[in-house]
């Protein structure tokens, strides 16, 4: 049992909430749009099964890349997160590996039975045509991004700055709802890649929030984060519009015309919901700047400031009022 806690504390089960959260809103999102394969939109025992099993393998991916992080920032947490446990000793690094390759298996393969309507029984799914696959290969994409997040061998954007937030938001942001998505529609319309595009713009300035507590590893690390190649005020301001912003996209979306069909709005949720979850966000978001802005070297001395919590918060926030607009 204690090696099992071990293992518990290097998934990071705090961590698996968001992505979590996020296929099944992205899901829901899918089920409640005018692309919903299904004519008559029934929620089927399938569906439900579907989405359980992806997201499911939402988690586990999440987890190989927490392991997977840790195992090539181990020294940089020998500093910033003295108590994790490839630190301490109570995981090896051959046990870090054994957890991530088993986590990333896990969390890959099964997904090649998340295929979309009028497949329904898992042997029609796992023959389904490759183009009806799309899930599989949004979690293979995403799998890739985690390495070249941490990996030196593939880049490790982790040290170049704003890549580091690039390559967390595309994953986390934008294609954990195309996933989401992909479980219930097919993903080849403008609507699952302008959600997906907001949350991603959200999550190039927010994800800087947890870099401010870890300036000190990551400089040792030779770690470039906004912080350190701009100091804690400019980064602040930097990463300030991405509060915001993203936010405003979504009553615009209601407006729009989808380019591939110009008789429905690029977003096709309840309008109203839409709007007024955009307009609640993006005044949430000001009042989160206001915390940030006021005393951004205050975000350097303190691991878990308010401005980190209200991210996740919002983050999923957005999550449960996006679902909510594409049910009611």
């Amino acid at each position: 049992m204690s090696k099992l806690s071990h293992y518990i504390k290097l998934a990071r089960p705090f961590t698996l909430l968001p992505p979590l959260l996020g296929i099944l809103s992205g899901a829901v999102c899918a089920f409640g749009s005018a692309h919903n394969p299904d004519p008559e939109s029934r929620l089927t025992l399938a569906v439900i099964l579907t989405v359980s099993l992806g997201s499911l393998c939402a988690s586990l991916m999440n987890a190989a890349s927490n392991a997977i992080n840790q195992i090539y920032d181990l020294e940089i947490d020998r500093i910033n997160k003295p108590d994790r446990p490839l630190v301490t000793g109570d995981l090896s690094i051959r046990e870090g590996w054994i957890f991530t390759w088993i986590c990333y298996a896990l969390a890959l393969i099964p997904t090649w039975l998340v295929v979309v309507y009028p497949y329904s029984t898992w042997g029609e799914k796992l023959s389904a045509p490759l183009a009806y696959h799309e899930t599989f290969f949004i979690y293979l994409v995403g799998m890739v991004f985690t390495f070249i997040y941490s990996a030196p061998e593939l880049g490790r954007t982790k040290a170049l700055g704003i890549w580091a937030n690039i390559t967390i938001a595309i994953p986390r942001g934008c294609l954990l709802k195309v996933a989401g998505w992909a479980m219930v529609a097919h993903i080849w319309h403008w609507e699952p890649w302008y959600i997906g595009f907001t949350m991603a713009l959200f999550l190039i300035g927010a994800a800087s929030t947890k870099d401010f507590a870890d300036i000190e590893g990551d400089r040792a690390g030779g770690c470039k984060t906004p912080p350190i190649l701009y100091g804690p005020t400019k980064a602040a301001w930097i990463m300030a519009p991405f509060f915001v912003i993203p936010w405003v996209l979504l009553p615009i979306g209601v407006r729009i015309p989808d380019p591939q069909n110009p008789d429905l709005m690029i977003l096709t949720g309840n309008a109203t919901l839409l709007t007024g979850l955009g307009v609640l966000l993006t005044a949430w978001g000001l009042y989160t700047v206001s915390l940030i802005l006021k005393d951004p070297e205050e975000l350097t001395r303190s691991e878990n400031h308010p401005s980190w919590k209200h991210m996740y918060m919002m983050l999923m926030f957005a999550q449960i009022g996006l679902a909510a607009a594409y049910i009611f």
